[in-house]
């Protein structure tokens, strides 16, 4: 297995290894990798020649320092587990100085009012961030295709919309959540809870489910306090924010159209650990 800190010694190895009719999937991801992760190594390998899995922890799209000191490390397990994939995937691990050049600093970006939602409220810069380091990895790695798990929703539309504004020459694929027994949506902040706290999580994936049902005869409103009191009634968890929103705009339901996509959003704390999830609710 392959495994570049620096972009010029990718960027070379990638050029040689390209052929005439050869494809390149890649999978960023910032590590402390779990079976979802791994499952977007699978789908890039079945459908491209070359597969590239990026682990770094980008420091712009933390808007909290702490848990950026927290976010869990760990290459070497990292680099075992997609040994169990496949030998072949090429691993680039680099510095915040490879990356940024010593330049540690976000690009602004206008996505047409996607980043004002959901997670935009909550953590300022946090996808001026991510669409700086996606767009860098996407000039370093130049894939064909780009594989993204549906659980940050919100940021796949916004990679979506950072390659259609930016014209970057990448298919977008979104893959399907992968989820721990009890229902917890597979996360890498998940290996900073307790056993105790990731058992009593699945109350997350329930409390979604139930509002999906809910949504087939309630309103938005309606579910919405719905979900607000069952978290009330689980003091060990704090929740940041629910919402029911329009898949293609993330803008709040008011008034349910049926011609619409919708989508649930929830962000929960625990422990001062932050979860989020999503379901569709179509």
């Amino acid at each position: 297995m392959l495994i570049f800190d620096k972009k010029v010694e990718l960027i070379k190895h990638l050029q040689l290894q390209r052929g005439k009719n050869s494809t390149v999937g890649f999978v960023p991801t910032m590590g402390a990798l779990h079976r979802g992760h791994l499952s977007l190594l699978e789908k890039s390998l079945a459908n491209n020649k070359i597969t590239v899995i990026s682990i770094f922890v980008n420091p712009t799209q933390f808007n909290n320092p702490d848990d950026l000191l927290k976010y869990p490390r760990t290459l070497e397990r990292d680099v075992e587990k997609i040994k169990t994939i496949s030998d072949s995937i090429v691993v680039y691990a680099p510095t915040v100085d490879d990356i940024y050049e010593g330049k540690t600093q976000s690009n602004h970006y206008n996505f047409d009012g996607l980043e004002n939602q959901m997670e935009g409220k909550f953590r300022p810069g946090h996808f001026d961030g991510v669409g700086t380091v996606v767009q860098r990895l996407f000039e370093i790695v130049q894939p064909n295709t780009a594989y993204f798990g549906e659980k940050d929703f919100q940021q796949l539309q916004i990679v979506k919309k950072l390659v259609e504004i930016e014209k970057i020459p990448v298919k977008i694929i979104g893959c399907p959540i992968f989820r721990e027994a009890n229902g917890l949506a597979m996360s890498s902040r998940n290996e900073r809870l307790t056993a105790n706290e990731r058992q009593q999580a699945s109350i997350i994936f329930k409390t979604i489910q139930q509002a999906k049902l809910l949504f087939g005869t309630k309103s938005a409103k309606e579910v919405a306090e719905f979900v607000n009191k069952t978290f009330l009634n689980h003091p060990i968890f704090e929740l940041e924010y629910f919402e029911i929103a329009d898949e293609a705009t993330l803008l709040r339901c008011i008034r349910k159209n049926k011609n619409k996509k919708y989508r649930a959003f929830i962000a929960v704390f625990v422990n001062k650990i932050r979860l989020i999830d999503t379901i569709s609710l179509n």
